[in-house]
C-alpha cells in the first residue's frame, strides 16, 4: 500500500507541474498525448483522430521502453517513430495497467524532460 501512496503522490506532483504547461490538470490520456507529441518532435499542430491514436501508441511504447518492453525500430519517411515489442507485457487488469503507465510516465519525466 505504501508503494501505491508514493505513486499517487508522485503522480500528483507531476500533474501540478503539467498544470503550468497545459493550463489545466491533465488526465492520463492527456499526458500520453503530450509525450507522443514530444517524441514525434514535429511540434504541436492539429492532428487527425488517427494521428492522435498513433501519438498515444508512440507514448505508451516510449514510456514502456524504459523497462525494456519496447525498442525503437526507426522512423518512417514522415518522421514517425515505429516500435517493436521485445519483452512480453504481463497481463494486468485496467487498474494495474494504469499504475504501470503512471509509474513509467513519472520515470520518463524524471529522466527525459525537465519541467
Amino acid at each position: 500500500m505504501e508503494d501505491l501512496e508514493k505513486l499517487e503522490k508522485d503522480w500528483e506532483a507531476l500533474s501540478h507541474k503539467l498544470i503550468n504547461l497545459m493550463g489545466k490538470k491533465p488526465d492520463l490520456n492527456s499526458v500520453l498525448f503530450l509525450i507522443g507529441v514530444q517524441e514525434l518532435g514535429q511540434g504541436n499542430r492539429n492532428f487527425s483522430k488517427e494521428e492522435k491514436q498513433d501519438l498515444m501508441h508512440i507514448a505508451i511504447c516510449k514510456v514502456l521502453s524504459l523497462s525494456g518492453y519496447y525498442e525503437l525500430e526507426g522512423l518512417d519517411k514522415d518522421g514517425w517513430p515505429h516500435w517493436k515489442l521485445v519483452k512480453k507485457l504481463p497481463f494486468f487488469d485496467l487498474l494495474h495497467q494504469e499504475k504501470l503507465l503512471k509509474l513509467h510516465i513519472i520515470q520518463y519525466f524524471d529522466q527525459e524532460v525537465q519541467l
